[in-house]
């Protein structure tokens, strides 16, 4: 069961175990904390984790998550390893426990913070540099510390990277624990020293003590064991014989001394560390001589001795610990030329499941789903490290077709050479992936021996109730993807599983000819409707079998020989009902047994310790009551509900005239025999397994080949025109020259994007995307501003035509790009807060770095100057998009912020996320159209001879002020969501939202003429929502909220709630913004402005009173036009909106200088 981590608060009853020294009887100079050293998952962590049962596995759940361990070391040479799962974003290494972490900055981001990452390839203190190699999954990192040189080196798969950090610092006080931060989805797995070290440094000491004496006993007491097997003891004499009678049978010394022996080995083998590197190593060793598996037949005596001598949970949890390290060993096991590794593993494990018992055990109780792991093969990543450039020297694919599109024989004497090449090469490879691939397929077919009954149930069957629950995890959880088997290993699965079922199927057509080949082979139609076989809802032969059951159940019994019991066709009726719940809890009234709850891990595989328990839920299927007699008439049979797991070999096979799962056979069905019944079933789940997972991942692959197919015809093919082409032409022609190429292409745009006649939605949208790209790099914007001026007029006023007409989004987006670069603290690629991070592709247009266009600002000036309509209709348009764009921002934050405060801590749903970032950049885009548009043509505002000037300026005022409120009030809706860095939600910050505000404010109140700026302040300050210390916000100088002074509360906290964190949460401030620093110009006008609003509010409020008539005859404490600045909650309230008071009883606290900016989009 994994343990889903948030915030950073303690939890109830449970202790800091960090600052405890270790028993003084194992005392080890330098580290401190508890012998067993894990992730602490009470009180060392930041954001969402999900970490694994043993507390060694954790998987980001967040922006960038963070956490230690609960051990610290301050003197000495320690070490530890990080198994890579995910190759992403992680900064992997060493911090004190003063370094406080959050969503934007972790392990290598504070001072006294170390860190490697592998994905940037880069070292982290703070600053910043080169360093290492980059890593892969399944890579191995070893993080070293030595405190008495004060350095720090970092170690890849065992190869050193070379010193990293020196002159780290030291002294009383300082200790250093292992820590990691690391970004959504991506996972890893320590070693701290409860296993073995894979890549051991001479000199470094792991955190946790290896268990030395231990591994004395156990190697000396293996020795022994080995030892006396060497005599002539017949093990499987021995367990023939009762234990009583073990003194009449074989040698009495040896088995006395083998019991002595097992006494004080047994109890070793229960430890993970000593099954890993004493047991499995031993094993190993006996096969590296090389010869077949049975050539070895010390692993099954030693296995035989297990089960005699051990207890039974001994010997289980021995065999469970062996069985997750060899999987552990195979899964990330580096790619080498001979695939050596894996070979090594697979044989191992190939060894033990030929031990009936243990194999049996291993089914039943470890392997699924995990045994899926064995028959992948993984892909290299690294092409060099793998040995493929040796083993493939190079690359060939056809080139030459025909006509019609098929291979042409016709090939050059180079390209034969070359496809012969690849083709060896490919043949060497094949080689190499065959000798994986048999003896995986041993593997299934130990798996699937029907024969092995000395010691109960046969494998097979207990193989067959394994894999149907399987299915039925995939099969349930289609509608998550991640909780559902990976592809790629579906369809190593599925080819592994189809060679190892023929080669039984084949076994059996020679024992009885009369039955079906397996070129010929086939799942008869009885196998669905009989309901021996649970199918998970899922429809075959034309729909459920409830369908069936209930529709069909004349045809049934007319044509199968098969009556339903009407409590059968109750308890189906029930089952439609259950389908439709969404819990799919309920209990069904006669069979569906949950066995089990909902899976306990995120993601299938995810851990890369495999430390987690799979639950499966099982529901019931139908079983014969009554045998057939083919002797006599054919007669009705009824059918019972049994349970999968209640099925024994007689249910499945038949026997005595009972035709197992092939009851009911329909009269045009031949009568005999096809294979053996179990066959059939598993043949039937691997149909079910392609249907549900691997035709999708074979699509892919098709997609894959076709496209390269294509690529390669392009290629060849434009390598044929251009040898064609006379280079006198190429010269002289002008249009082969890039620049006259973008420049006729952007004139096509210019004049088509906005074109009426043409009405197709899709090219419509291709032309403005088009457009929209164009104007983001700077050699295409260029050749945008070559084309002729009556072009490029006419594409600026196409662009300003209101938005209400049309789609809207891309047009505001490229009025942006043209302005991006000028506007007040606009000139930044990235935002500030992302910097850190990893794009996913640095040539989307929109990380391009500001391209501005002042020609075309100057064409959009003399538009709106001269067009006073055009320009009041798209001013009033834009700022009603900014309106809805905010407003429905704030809705979707106090959604997600109520999800974010419930106990159950339900995630909010992806869509609606990125539905919210869409709004916050829709709104940041359009004020920055407003600033462009200020700054450029102020006297649209400001010059009140115009039309609608003072209501345009006004209009503008009361949505600046709604935002700067929303956004800079003390611990608010916008600040909390903010803090919570969900996925999804990067680019929601204080940031661009108040820096396009403030270059609106300061144009308007600072770098105006001295008339326009007396007009634009008086507007701003007679706004009933204006508030001075939203300004002053903007310095790092707000105060405590008039709200929070008069209505003091105490929030409720919520463990990983914002609330809970410390009080130092940094404020936003300009001063602290990179991009404004770096112009102290910028900073000088907004302390100008401040200082300006201030003084001109004290004489606002210094002004003459407002006379009696202008107050509420209500509560004659406002004018009628204002609105209250309380924050109350729980009370009846008075409104003032349009002269009219509005009583309304507020639930929960709600500032009402917004009311009126919400009211609209909520309908009042």
């Amino acid at each position: 069961m994994s343990e889903l981590l948030t915030g950073t608060v303690h939890g109830p009853h449970q202790t800091d175990t960090r600052a405890c020294p270790r028993p003084p009887d194992q005392p080890v100079d330098g580290c401190l904390g508890p012998l067993t050293v894990v992730l602490d998952h009470t009180s060392g962590f930041e954001g969402l984790l999900f970490v694994d049962d043993d507390l060694l596995g954790v998987i980001g759940h967040s922006n960038f998550s963070s956490i230690r361990a609960t051990t610290c070391v301050y003197r000495g040479k320690w070490a530890y390893e990080v198994l890579i799962s995910s190759q992403g974003l992680m900064q992997i290494g060493w911090c004190t426990l003063n370094c406080r972490f959050n969503q934007e900055e972790g392990v290598g981001d504070t001072p006294d913070s170390y860190a490697y990452d592998g994905n940037r390839v880069r070292k982290w203190n703070v600053t910043t540099t080169n360093y290492g190699k980059s890593w892969a999954a399944g890579d191995i990192v070893s993080c070293l510390i030595d405190l008495d040189e004060g350095t720090i080196t970092f170690c890849l798969n065992g190869q050193s990277l070379g010193t990293a950090f020196s002159n780290i610092k030291m002294g009383p006080g300082v200790a250093y624990f292992p820590a990691i931060s690391l970004s959504f989805k991506e996972s890893v797995a320590f070693n701290f020293g409860s296993r073995p070290l894979r890549y051991p440094v001479e000199g470094y000491l792991p955190l946790q003590n290896p268990p030395t004496a231990d591994l004395l006993r156990a190697h000396k007491l293996l020795g022994y064991i080995k030892t006396v097997l060497s005599t002539t003891l017949d093990t499987q004499e021995v367990l023939e014989k009762d234990s009583a009678c073990w003194s009449l049978h074989g040698e009495p010394t040896i088995l006395v001394t083998l019991v002595h022996i097992f006494n004080y080995f047994a109890p070793l083998m229960c430890k993970v560390y000593l099954v890993e590197d004493v047991l499995m190593n031993f094993l190993l060793g006996i096969l590296e001589g090389g010869g077949s598996v049975d050539e070895h037949p010390l692993i099954q005596q030693l296995l035989d001795l297990f089960w005699l001598l051990m207890e039974d949970y001994e010997v289980n949890e021995c065999l469970k610990q062996l069985m997750m390290s060899l999987l552990r060993a195979y899964r990330f096991s580096p790619i080498i030329p001979d695939l050596g590794f894996q070979i090594h593993y697979l044989r191992l494990t190939t060894a033990i499941l030929r031990h009936e018992k243990s194999r049996k055990y291993l089914l039943s109780n470890v392997l699924y789903p995990f045994i899926v792991v064995f028959f992948y093969i993984k892909t290299p990543l690294r092409v060099k490290e793998a040995g493929l450039e040796e083993l493939i020297p190079t690359t060939w694919w056809p080139t030459r077709f025909d006509k019609e599109g098929k291979e042409s024989k016709d090939e050059s004497a180079e390209e034969r050479m070359r496809r012969r090449a690849y083709e060896r090469g490919c043949q060497r490879l094949k080689k190499r992936i065959e000798v994986v691939e048999e003896l995986q397929v041993q593997i299934l077919k130990l798996m699937l021996n029907n024969k092995d009954k000395g010691t109960g149930e046969a494998s097979r069957y207990i193989f067959l109730n394994k894999f149907r629950k399987f299915l039925q995890e995939n099969a349930s959880n289609r509608g998550h993807p991640t909780a559902l088997c990976p592809p790629e290993y579906m369809v190593c699965f599925l080819h592994r599983l189809i060679t190892a079922v023929r080669s039984y199927w084949d076994e059996g057509k020679m024992k009885n000819p009369g039955c079906v080949s397996s070129d010929e082979a086939y799942v008869p139609p009885q196998l669905f409707y009989n309901g021996k076989v649970d199918y998970f809802d899922l429809q075959r032969l034309g729909g459920l079998l409830s369908h069936l059951k209930k529709t069909l159940k004349d045809d049934l019994a007319s044509k199968a020989n098969i009556l339903m019991d009407p409590a059968e066709i109750q308890a189906t009726s029930m089952d439609d009902l259950d389908e439709e719940e969404e819990s799919g809890s309920a209990q069904r009234p006669f069979g569906a047994v949950a066995m089990g709850g909902a899976l306990a891990r995120p993601s299938w595989l995810s851990s890369p310790t495999l430390g987690r328990a799979n639950r499966f839920l099982s529901t019931a299927a139908v079983s014969l009551m009554t045998p057939r007699r083919p002797l006599a008439p054919p007669e009705k049979v009824k059918v019972r509900t049994l349970a999968v797991e209640q099925r024994t070999e007689e249910d499945i096979e038949g026997s005595h005239g009972n035709d197992g799962l092939l009851l009911g056979r329909p009269l045009e069905e031949p009568d005999h025999p096809i294979t053996e019944k179990s066959l059939l079933e598993i043949l039937d789940g691997i149909v079910m397994m392609y249907n549900l997972s691997v035709h999708q991942q074979l699509g892919k692959m098709v997609v894959v080949s076709d496209d390269v197919h294509e690529y390669a015809v392009a290629l060849k093919d434009t390598e044929e025109k251009i040898a064609r082409m006379s280079l006198c032409y190429t010269l002289s022609c002008p249009c082969n020259r890039p620049s006259d190429t973008l420049t006729q292409l952007a004139a096509i745009l210019a004049k088509h994007f906005a074109d009426p006649r043409i009405v197709g939605t899709d090219i419509k949208d291709s032309l403005m995307q088009a457009l929209a790209s164009y104007v983001c790099y700077p050699q295409s914007l260029r050749a945008v501003e070559r084309i002729p001026e009556e072009q490029r007029v006419s594409m600026m006023r196409n662009l300003l035509a209101p938005y209400e007409q049309r789609p809207w989004a891309q047009t505001n987006w490229i009025l942006v790009r043209l302005w991006r670069g000028c506007g007040f603290g606009y000139r930044y690629t990235r935002l500030p807060h992302l910097l850190k991070t990893k794009p996913e592709d640095t040539n989307l247009p929109s990380l391009q770095k500001p391209c501005p266009s002042l020609l075309l600002q100057r064409h959009m000036a003399e538009l709106l100057s001269l067009d006073k309509d055009m320009a009041a209709s798209f001013l009033n348009s834009v700022l009603n998009q900014l309106n809805w764009a905010f407003s429905e921002f704030i809705g979707m934050i106090q959604e997600i912020q109520q999800a974010a405060e419930r106990p159950e801590r339900n995630f909010v749903d992806t869509r609606q996320l990125k539905v919210c970032a869409t709004c916050f950049d829709l709104s940041v885009s359009l004020l920055r159209v407003l600033e462009m548009t200020v700054t450029l043509v102020p006297q649209i505002f400001l010059d009140w001879t115009r039309p609608s000037a003072e209501l345009l300026l006004r209009r503008l005022a009361q949505l600046l002020n709604q935002v700067l409120n929303r956004v800079t009030a003390e611990r608010n809706l916008f600040d909390r969501v903010v803090n919570l860095r969900l996925p999804g939600l990067e680019s929601v910050d204080h940031y661009p939202i108040l820096v396009a505000v403030t270059g609106i404010l300061v144009r308007i109140l600072v770098d105006c003429e001295r008339q326009g700026v007396s007009r634009a302040a008086s507007v701003l300050l007679s706004d009933p929502c204006f508030q001075l210390h939203s300004i002053q916000h903007l310095l790092g100088e707000g105060e405590t909220s008039l709200a929070a002074a008069v209505l003091p509360q105490t929030p409720t906290v919520h463990p990983g709630d914002p609330a809970a964190a410390p009080a130092e949460r940094k404020h936003f401030s300009l001063h602290a913004c990179e991009y404004i620093s770096l112009a102290g110009c910028l900073f000088q006008k907004v302390e100008q402005m401040l200082a300006f609003l201030t003084i001109e509010s004290k004489q606002a409020a210094a002004s003459t009173p407002t006379s009696e008539e202008d107050l509420c005859p209500i509560c004659y404490a406002h004018s009628i036009s204002a609105h209250s600045a309380l924050l109350l909650k729980g009370i009846n309230i008075i409104i003032h909106l349009d002269n009219e008071h509005v009583v309304k009883d507020f639930s929960s606290s709600q500032c009402l200088s917004c009311y009126h900016f919400t009211a609209g989009r909520n309908g009042m």
